[in-house]
C-alpha cells in the first residue's frame, strides 16, 4: 500500500509518517519542503518504507518530480493526505494580496492542482482514499476567531472542494473525505494562539487521522468530519 503525505516533516505530518512506516505493509512518500528530519528518521530506524522527497506542492515543477518519482518506482498511489498547511494570523486591514495569496496556494490551489496531477496515479483496482486535512477554523457554524480570516476561509474552500471531488471521483473509485480538525499542539497552533496549551498531541491525532485513512472510505464519502473536542 503505497500513502503519500504532504507537510510530513513536523507535526501531524512527521507523527504520521512514523505510525505508518510501523505497518509493513505501507510504503510512505513522504512529501515536505525540507526533508532534513524526514532523512534523519529514515537513518535511525534504517528503513526503508519511507521516501522522503523535498517538493513543494504549488510548484508545477515539483508536482511533476512526485509524478516522475511514481513512474520510477512504478508505484500507485492508495492514500493520499493532504496534509501541508499554511497559517497567518493578522488583523483582516492589515494582510496583504501577496499573504492571503500564500496561504491559498498552500491550503487550497496546492491540493486542488496536485489531485488533477496525480489523478492517473490512483490504485484503480482497490478503492482509494484521498484525506483533506481541515481545520475547525474552516468548518461552518463553528467559532471563529480574530487575525484568521485568511487561513479559516482557506480551510473552508478546501472542505467545499472536498464535497465537490467526492462526487465528481467516485467514478474513478476515488473517495474523498475532510477532516476538520480542532486544537492539538502543533507549531502552527502556537502562531494562532500563542501560549495556548492543547489537549491533544500531534502524534495522538496522527494516530486517529492513519486509521481514518486505512478505513474512512469504507463508511464515508464526501463528509467533512470534525476531529475536535474543544474550541479553540
Amino acid at each position: 500500500m503505497t500513502i503519500l503525505i504532504t507537510g510530513a516533516s513536523k507535526g501531524i505530518g512527521f507523527e504520521m509518517v512514523k505510525q505508518f512506516s510501523k505497518n509493513p505493509n505501507t510504503f510512505v512518500i513522504a512529501v515536505s519542503r525540507n526533508t532534513s528530519t524526514l532523512t534523519k528518521l529514515v537513518n535511525q530506524n534504517n528503513t526503508h518504507s519511507i521516501l522522503p522527497l523535498k517538493a513543494d506542492i504549488t510548484k508545477p515543477l515539483d508536482q511533476k518530480k512526485i509524478v516522475k518519482t511514481l513512474k520510477a518506482l512504478g508505484l500507485k498511489i492508495d492514500i493520499l493526505i493532504n496534509n501541508a498547511g499554511e497559517i497567518i494570523n493578522k488583523p483582516f486591514e492589515k494582510i496583504t494580496s501577496k499573504e492571503l495569496q500564500s496561504v491559498y496556494n498552500t491550503n487550497v490551489f496546492g491540493p486542488f492542482t496536485l489531485i488533477q496531477t496525480l489523478l492517473p496515479f490512483f490504485n484503480k483496482k482497490n478503492k482509494s482514499h484521498i484525506v483533506n486535512i481541515s481545520s475547525m477554523g474552516g468548518f461552518q457554524g463553528s467559532s471563529k476567531f480574530a487575525g484568521l480570516s485568511a487561513y479559516s476561509s482557506s480551510k473552508s474552500a478546501l472542505s467545499g472542494l472536498t464535497e465537490c471531488l467526492a462526487e465528481e471521483l467516485k467514478s474513478k473509485n476515488i473517495s474523498v473525505n475532510c477532516l476538520a480538525l480542532g486544537a492539538v499542539q502543533t507549531e502552527m497552533l502556537s502562531k494562532a494562539f500563542p501560549g495556548y496549551k492543547a489537549p491533544l498531541k500531534a502524534n495522538q491525532m496522527a494516530e486517529f487521522i492513519c486509521h481514518f485513512a486505512l478505513t474512512g472510505h469504507t463508511y464515508f464519502n464526501g463528509k467533512i468530519i470534525p476531529v475536535s473536542s474543544t474550541t479553540p
